[in-house]
């Protein structure tokens, strides 16, 4: 913030409005905290936050240090895409220079500088990220594709026969690990271990570190292994660029890559899920045809971005956006979440944005996540492998009991509990298919062992069969053309 603005040097934060005053719940210079009781509903405090400043707003973060919240869409655009005014870099940060930020700030994970791609600058960004996406334009989309359906079919198989099920605990915080431990090369360390570690390191609990260094153990053996024996995967192409990136730059790249795909993902799934569950005519529109499962994808990335906002970026000089004056060193939070519902772009929030990709979910400019091809194939493959093999999939729960783990960076769906008749497993090496479970044979039918008494003998005289008929030679049958069903089983087995 400039300092004509407010002042929070000497300010006692404890001082302030008594309870029940409407003012109540604002921090120093009146300002409004995006922590604590006044932040429970984010989407309402930015939309008040939009009324009374604009798009960009003076904000608090824990500990009241000062921030910018940006949420207007073109705003935020204009904020990714200006590295000569804004950088990631928070050495640069006032607050953080004036000892204002603690080392155990909530946030400091989010926002200490890191020698990472995504925090580098100039020649450093531009070889660290040549590396990762060089590294990304390696995989093979198509074996992807195929991992992320036989892991769904696996995951389903695990739950269809019992007719129940919560996708966000079972389905979408299990497909984008077994995936990214595919596309990194540790397939092997897949397990619910695993998934538990980063879904706690990334909430910050207070067995937070020890589940990151359970992480971190993994991806150190892993660029162990693939520094002595390359094998065509990314971690493999990472350590082999030409970049020449350090054990600790391929370790801290694929903790960034990993951590990143894995929450945004697991988030999208779930968004997506609950769409297709809980929204009229949803459903009604993907069944008949009049919208594709990637297009209700980018739906969702419209109205639920896997990340509300990034931490964050930082003035390097003094600018003006969005009607404020922006102060060299200042920090600014870029936001989807409210960037994506500025009415300047959508006016009607109800209106579909079908075939609409300029929504904010992915970032922008040199910082633009180069992995969000990924998350699409994870999200388009498995919702859409999942509604196949669960056709009748219904809500079992009331829409209104579902909750959200919210934070500052993101919103977590914590369950959505799902019902449907009970499938039978399926082999995982096939694509998937709506198939009940048959019902149950009963006692009378043909062999089956019962006590009723033998029917009595028909004493009606039995006709004599008809005398044979001397055949017709049949005509040859023509060769059958291969159906669109053999293609598709060609081309998920990879013949």
């Amino acid at each position: 913030m400039t300092p004509e603005q407010q002042s929070l040097t000497g300010t006692d934060p404890t001082s302030g409005p008594p309870p029940g005053c409407p003012a109540h719940g604002l921090g120093p210079g009146g300002l409004h905290r995006l922590y604590g009781p006044d932040a429970e509903e984010l989407g309402d405090l930015y939309e008040r936050l939009r009324e009374e400043y604009g798009p960009v707003a003076p904000v608090l973060l824990h500990d009241d240090v000062p921030m910018w919240v940006v949420l207007g869409h073109a705003e935020n655009l204009h904020l990714v895409r200006s590295p000569s005014q804004y950088c990631r870099d928070s050495r640069i940060w006032t607050p953080l220079q004036e000892g204002m930020v603690k080392p155990d700030h909530p946030l400091m994970p989010h926002i200490a500088w890191q020698p990472i791609c995504s925090h580098a600058e100039g020649d450093e960004h531009q070889r660290l990220r040549a590396a990762v996406t060089g590294a990304m334009s390696t995989i093979d989309h198509r074996s992807m594709r195929r991992h992320i359906g036989r892991h769904t079919q696996e995951l389903v198989n695990a739950f269809c026969e019992r007719g129940r099920a919560d996708l966000v605990s079972q389905f979408a915080e299990h497909l984008p690990m077994a995936v990214m431990c595919e596309i990194l090369g540790m397939p092997e360390e897949y397990n619910d271990r695993m998934v538990q570690a980063a879904r706690d390191a990334l909430k910050g609990t207070e067995t937070a570190i020890e589940s990151h260094g359970y992480v971190m153990d993994a991806l150190s053996r892993l660029t162990t292994r693939r520094r002595a024996r390359p094998d065509d995967d990314f971690t493999s192409h990472l350590i082999t660029h030409p970049a020449g990136l350090t054990d600790d730059e391929v370790r801290e790249h694929l903790r960034l890559v990993l951590f990143a795909a894995y929450e945004a993902t697991a988030n999208l799934l779930a968004n997506a899920l609950r769409m297709v569950l809980t929204e009229p005519g949803f459903r009604a529109q993907l069944n008949g045809g009049q919208m594709t499962v990637p297009e209700a994808i980018e739906q969702s990335l419209w109205d639920e971005p896997p990340f509300s906002t990034v931490f964050g970026y930082f003035a390097k000089q003094d600018a003006e956006l969005g009607g404020q004056r922006i102060r060299k060193g200042d920090g600014l939070l870029f936001a989807p979440a409210p960037g994506n519902v500025d009415p300047r772009v959508r006016p009607d929030l109800s209106a579909n944005m079908q075939g609409n990709r300029s929504h904010l979910a992915f970032g922008g400019g040199p910082h633009e996540c180069p992995g969000q091809d990924i998350g699409r194939a994870i999200a388009d493959v498995g919702v859409d492998a999942l509604l196949t093999r669960l056709s009748d999939i219904q809500l079992d729960c009331p829409e209104d009991d579902l909750r959200w783990r919210s934070s500052i960076a993101s919103r977590h769906l914590v369950a959505l509990p799902v019902r449907f008749e009970p499938k039978p497993q399926q082999d995982v090496g096939l694509p998937p298919s709506a198939s009940p479970i048959p019902p149950q044979r009963s006692t009378w039918q043909v062999g089956t062992p019962h006590t009723d008494p033998a029917p009595a003998p028909d004493p009606r005289p039995v006709a004599p069969p008809p005398a044979p008929v001397d055949p017709v030679p049949a005509a040859p049958e023509p060769a059958r053309r291969e159906t669109l069903w053999h293609r598709l089983l060609r081309w998920w087995r990879g013949d």
